[in-house]
């Protein structure tokens, strides 16, 4: 069945956003982080790095554009930063990328090399339409990473912007933390990715890059569809 993504509530105050929607079906995804996958991640690793290490971050131009886009919707604080932000903060801090499975160590792989936020959420346990949009009132959200003493219920702030289906929200503050309840495991059989751009980055060549990984990796047949200023909603 076809999904959509619409961004059209986004456009008129963010006209550089962009993102590639990445629908992958017939997983088999491993639960480990296979040899040669592992031997990708490092080098992606190493790679960053040997661009950044050194640099601050507010001056790597990837992570900039998402810091001028949080400030714009309202988030000053420096405990919030988006999802790509937090992923080379700790690699250039010589931490490996995290070990989940599969999909999730590609996705952040891919995420890390383009400096684009890179999300995703099983499709079977999500209800289409989505939408980056700003936050309603009756929005709900299950925090998959609540720290000690956060609530993991607390919903979205008035403003703020949010990814979402029909039913609730699946990522709050634009790309900052999953929802708990559409996570990928290695029972996930059908996904969809966001790739995400705010005016810096190719979503078109990070999309082909996990593409190609996850069909290595996770057996997985990819399609992809791009929404931005131009085109509002997509189907794929």
């Amino acid at each position: 069945m076809p999904v959509s993504l619409s961004i059209e509530e986004l456009a008129a105050g963010f006209p550089a956003f962009r993102a590639a929607m990445l629908v992958a079906e017939n997983l088999s995804i491993p639960a480990e982080r296979p040899p040669e996958l592992a031997a990708l991640v490092a080098d992606r690793e190493a790679t960053c790095r040997a661009a950044w290490g050194g640099t601050e971050l507010s001056a790597i131009p990837g992570v900039a554009a998402w810091r001028a886009a949080y400030k714009a919707f309202g988030i000053k604080r420096t405990s919030y930063r988006c999802s790509v932000e937090r992923l080379v903060k700790n690699v250039l801090a010589e931490r490996e990328l995290p070990r989940i499975n599969a999909f999730v160590d590609a996705y952040n792989a891919v995420s890390l090399a383009h400096a684009l936020c890179v999300g995703a959420d099983d499709l079977d346990k999500i209800a289409p339409p989505l939408a980056f949009r700003f936050s309603r009132p009756e929005d709900t959200f299950l925090d998959m990473a609540a720290e000690p003493g956060e609530d993991p219920n607390d919903p979205p702030k008035p403003g703020e912007v949010v990814f979402a289906d029909i039913r609730h929200v699946l990522c709050r503050r634009w790309n900052w933390r999953q929802d708990a309840r559409s996570i990928i495991t290695p029972a996930t059989r059908r996904a969809v990715v966001t790739l995400q751009s705010n005016g810096v980055g190719s979503v078109e060549d990070a999309a082909a890059d996990l593409a190609a990984l996850l069909e290595r990796f996770c057996g997985a047949t990819c399609r992809v569809a791009v929404v931005e200023a131009s085109r509002l909603v997509a189907e794929v």
